[in-house]
């Protein structure tokens, strides 16, 4: 088990990996504090045959090791990357919508506390 330098290079030998044997593939975080303070993130990816490993003690490598993360769950989740942008902001032609705005809504809004939980009982007081 080697630790890779490059991001880059792990990141590119990590997504093959995976995609080379996604149901034997595993992934592993660990964040481990330093008695001094600083912390090092190792990040290990494994299909028992080859072992890909990964740390550094920056906080530039935060925003890649997220976007990472992201590539990969999607991956294991078999979806595709979303755009933000992308999303539908004009109202879709084929959902009914009230004609009056003013008009109440079919279904009532929940009564109670929000969260469907019960109302803590206030304490008593001493004497």
């Amino acid at each position: 088990m080697v630790y890779i330098s490059s991001w880059q290079e792990y990141q590119e030998a990590a997504e093959a990996l995976y995609e080379k044997s996604p149901n034997a593939t595993r992934y592993c975080v660990k964040w481990r504090q330093g008695a001094d303070g600083v912390g090092k993130l190792v990040l290990k990816i494994t299909d028992n045959t080859t072992c890909l490993k990964f740390k550094t003690h920056s906080s530039v490598f935060l925003n890649r090791f997220d976007a990472l993360n992201l590539s990969l769950m999607q991956k294991m989740q078999n979806r595709r990357p979303t755009q933000a942008s992308t999303a539908p902001s004009a109202v879709r032609q084929d959902t009914p919508q009230p004609q009056d705005p003013a008009a109440p809504a079919s279904t009532p809004a929940p009564s109670g506390p929000a969260g469907g939980g019960v109302k803590k009982k206030k304490p008593k007081k001493k004497k």
